[in-house]
């Protein structure tokens, strides 16, 4: 039996347009949720009388995210077995095309029916996205486009909601699905700038899966990333409890977090080079004081900056872990490699609120909650931070 890995030698060298058609690819997963806020409360309305709708309509929005954490994994074993790009190509075609769909469907049924087709290709854009960065650069230039990948999709989220909003005021609550067609040129751009990493032969037995390797990392990856989607997702419970009702005040504090990943991300660039589980306790460590702080406080104004720095720890600890990850995969097993931590980032976007809720019921309010977390948080920073001293500056 064989299996395909990449050649260093004979890799064509990859450049910046190749890195910024991936950027591209990258934003539209983000898009299937953001981009629909603003109708949220239109589609309900306008499936008021549909049985089950207050929660079939919540359903259609997040489902995609379940759909990534489901099947990335096997998207990224697809993109071994028959190469990146076209996986790409085709998936981003598909997802223009099914995203549109809602436009012009009246059944709320089909509706999550295509949401579901929808989450489908985007397993297979953020996977192969992830994995042709892996592919295509190396040591600095891989944790840059890391880097800079996470702070293209924060950023694209404050973008993405805005021009929901603005299409739902013009064309109603089927308007925001309009965006879907941005992937069509994504698409096109891919298949006429993007290219195969160059394969070569080799054995079965020297492209085994490191298990051993890859489980503890996409483990810590979950709590890290249940801290970064819980603190994104509770901005607007969060500000309620400090009295704080504005719509335009609840989206500046969710603008500004994301603002506080784009800043971690630019602090793990600069960083990139030094001990990777000191990273991480800086990571955890921010995480920490954001949610004991936002768990102490009550002014709008000292919130949101706490919520901010838990925010910085996430835009640390995220591109920590996946160059971590893409560090120990070899190129033949990288696909199924990026796809099981994909699918593990997006599982928590799906279980955070879910944990919220429950936390939330079980301690008798947010706040209480989200000092679990924080406490939780500071215990990870506690064990990355000892076992930063026993590594040496490049590990």
């Amino acid at each position: 039996m064989t299996v395909m890995t990449a050649s260093p030698m004979a890799a064509r060298q990859a450049t910046t347009r190749h890195g910024v058609v991936l950027m591209a690819a990258a934003v539209m997963p983000a898009m299937a949720i953001i981009s629909l806020v603003p109708v949220l409360p239109l589609l309900l309305r306008e499936f008021a009388a549909v049985p089950g709708a207050a929660f079939l309509v919540p359903i259609a929005l997040t489902i995609p995210a379940l759909c990534v954490a489901i099947f990335s994994p096997a998207a990224g074993w697809l993109s071994d077995r028959v190469g990146r790009k076209w996986v790409q190509v085709t998936a981003l075609v598909l997802y223009g095309l099914i995203g549109l769909m809602p436009l012009y469907l009246t059944s709320l049924t089909w509706i999550v029916v295509s949401r579901v087709l929808l989450g489908l290709m985007e397993a297979a854009i953020t996977t192969v996205a992830t994995t042709l960065i892996g592919d295509y650069y190396d040591g600095e230039r891989r944790e840059r486009w890391i880097a800079i990948q996470t702070a293209v999709v924060s950023l694209s989220a404050i973008v993405l909601i805005a021009a929901g909003g603005i299409l739902g005021e013009m064309l109603g609550s089927r308007g925001p699905f309009l965006l879907y067609l941005l992937a069509l040129p994504i698409g096109l751009f891919s298949a006429m700038i993007l290219f195969e990493p160059p394969a070569t032969r080799t054995t079965a037995q020297q492209t085994l899966f490191p298990f051993a390797r890859v489980l503890p990392i996409v483990a810590i990856t979950l709590g890290a990333a249940l801290l970064f989607y819980t603190m994104l997702i509770q901005i607007g419970p969060i500000m309620e409890i400090v009295g704080v009702t504005s719509p335009a005040a609840i989206g500046g504090a969710g603008a500004a977090a994301n603002f506080g990943v784009v800043i971690g991300a630019l602090i793990f660039r600069r960083g990139a080079q030094q001990n990777r589980t000191l990273l991480l306790a800086a990571g955890f460590a921010l995480a920490a004081i954001g949610y004991v702080g936002v768990s102490q406080s009550s002014g709008f104004w000292i919130v949101a900056m706490f919520a901010v720095i838990s925010c910085v720890g996430g835009g640390i600890l995220l591109p920590t872990l996946l160059t971590w990850v893409m560090q120990v995969l070899p190129p033949a097993a990288r696909g199924r490699g990026t796809g099981l931590w994909t699918g593990t980032f997006f599982l928590a976007q799906f279980m955070a609120p879910l944990i919220a809720v429950a936390l939330t019921e079980l301690t008798g309010g947010l706040k209480p909650a989200l000092l679990i977390f924080g406490i939780g948080a500071a215990g990870a920073a506690a064990i990355a931070g000892v076992a930063s001293r026993r590594r040496p500056a490049t590990a």
